[in-house]
């Protein structure tokens, strides 16, 4: 039972409380993730010891030099994935909530979110002596934010019937 003399399931609402954690769990649960994605736990020499295993497998005549830059691909494909989904996570959740601010605003918002977690994500890196902060892995996860963004921007307006040219009006 939802409250008294409601029944759950058969046309109510769910309570606001559910909404919030449907709606904002997965980004919290995501950035949390991202967040620890940046400790020593997955710094280059850690996911070498898997990826290294793999790529010999798959490839047993491959060259260092191609190890080297095959897992440097690797990780960079990573950091734009892992802020695409963020940013994805993020848009879905802005996008429906209960604020019409929010609604509006959701492409910026859900922009601003990525770059404050990459930029901390990297500053947390500069702190640790197996990891490296850098600017240009910040621009490679807003970058693929943005991209993620830009696409749902799209879907949104195709959705709604508007084409490409109605997806500024979205943001």
């Amino acid at each position: 039972m939802d409250a008294p003399g409601r029944e759950e399931g058969r046309g109510t609402r769910p309570p606001a409380w559910r909404a919030r954690l449907w709606r904002y769990g997965p980004v919290v649960a995501w950035t949390c993730f991202v967040l620890f994605a940046s400790s020593a736990s997955f710094s280059a020499s850690n996911t070498s010891r898997f990826l290294r295993p793999l790529l010999l497998w798959l490839v047993p005549d491959i060259s260092e030099e191609s190890l080297g830059r095959v897992h440097f691909l690797v990780r960079k494909a990573a950091h734009f994935t892992e802020y695409a989904l963020l940013a994805l996570l993020s848009a879905r959740a802005l996008h429906t909530s209960s604020r019409a601010a929010l609604r509006r605003r959701w492409w910026s918002a859900a922009f601003a979110l990525v770059a404050c977690v990459a930029l901390a994500d990297e500053y947390h890196q500069s702190l640790l002596p197996s990891r490296t902060g850098s600017l240009y892995d910040s621009l490679l996860d807003m970058a693929g934010g943005a991209a993620a963004l830009a696409c749902a921007g799209l879907w949104l307006a195709r959705r709604r019937g508007g084409g490409p040219g109605r997806a500024s009006s979205l943001g």
